[in-house]
């Protein structure tokens, strides 16, 4: 999935309001956009994943649903129809699905902006092209929910925008990024997400990925890593470390603000306090399944 050109992902649905008992209070999973979030700012967590406030979605963020949703009905056709022009064909019904199931997105591409937005799209699918042959090999998954629970408890869930497995058994895990290539610091972030998916396959499927593979088609990049087991042990304890974490604030509410350059990006600034703000009353940590669903920002990152 990848990581959105926004840095606020969004929440769909209508989350039940923090206090709310009216609702089954979902037990949070762990997903990189969730860890992601914690390490950011803890009080941002908790705004997400147990208040679960509603967010708006970017032009940004829709733009990278529509480019991801054109490339999985691209991977659903033989390998010879995967042409370039097929996938430019598919941007057009792919918006008008994501629109049938959100109307309300119409907000954020008016009528005479559509043109503009969906050739926008149609670049970034285009760019695609640049970077791979999609008639050239089947993936085995495309928008694949992966799953699987630690030793020590800890849920992990993600949805990988691909996944590729060699006719002698080698797997690659892709990623779409609609944005352009990372400096440094986000490079690490978007490794954070791959290293994620790849520790789940390991435990599911008892294999290490080949190979992390991130698309960057706005840029025309490529970032390819090959992580080893020994890594992915180190990365899981990493998780459990942020899990036991996140439970310890669970119990008391006490999710604490780090403000950054991030914050002025943050559609809860006015409930924070660092900014003058008060959070909603502490809802206590949510005890029931854990959430199925995925957020908006798991789908496009």
């Amino acid at each position: 999935m990848s990581i959105s050109e926004s840095p606020a992902p969004v929440t769909q649905g209508s989350p039940s309001q923090p206090g709310d008992t009216s609702a089954t209070r979902r037990r949070p999973a762990l997903s990189p956009s969730r860890a992601g979030d914690f390490k950011q700012c803890p009080l941002l967590y908790r705004f997400r994943a147990v208040d679960r406030l509603p967010e708006a979605p970017s032009r940004a963020q829709v733009k990278g649903t529509v480019v991801h949703a054109a490339l999985e009905t691209l991977f659903g056709l033989p390998a010879a129809e995967r042409v370039p022009q097929k996938a430019v064909d598919l941007v057009l019904p792919s918006w008008e699905r994501i629109l049938a199931e959100a109307p309300d997105l119409i907000d954020l591409v008016p009528e005479d902006q559509r043109d503009t937005f969906l050739d926008e799209a149609r670049s970034l699918v285009t760019a695609y092209y640049e970077l791979e042959d999609p008639t050239r090999f089947e993936a085995e998954s495309c928008e694949q929910r992966v799953e699987t629970e630690l030793a020590d408890g800890v849920l992990l869930r993600g949805f990988v925008d691909r996944i590729d497995v060699a006719p002698t058994g080698e797997v690659r895990v892709v990623d779409y990024k609609t944005g352009r290539a990372p400096r440094e610091m986000s490079e690490s972030k978007a490794l954070f997400q791959m290293k994620f998916y790849a520790l789940v396959l390991l435990r599911t499927r008892g294999i290490v990925p080949a190979q992390l593979r991130l698309l960057y088609l706005a840029s025309g990049t490529v970032l390819t890593y090959a992580p080893d087991e020994d890594e992915l042990l180190r990365f899981e304890r990493t998780l459990s470390a942020i899990w036991k974490a996140i439970l310890a604030a669970g119990v008391t509410g006490d999710f604490r603000p780090k403000p950054s350059r991030l914050c002025d990006w943050c559609d809860h600034k006015s409930l924070c306090p660092s900014f003058g703000g008060t959070p909603p009353p502490y809802p206590g940590w949510p005890e029931g399944p854990a959430e199925d669903a995925p957020g908006f920002e798991e789908i496009v990152e």
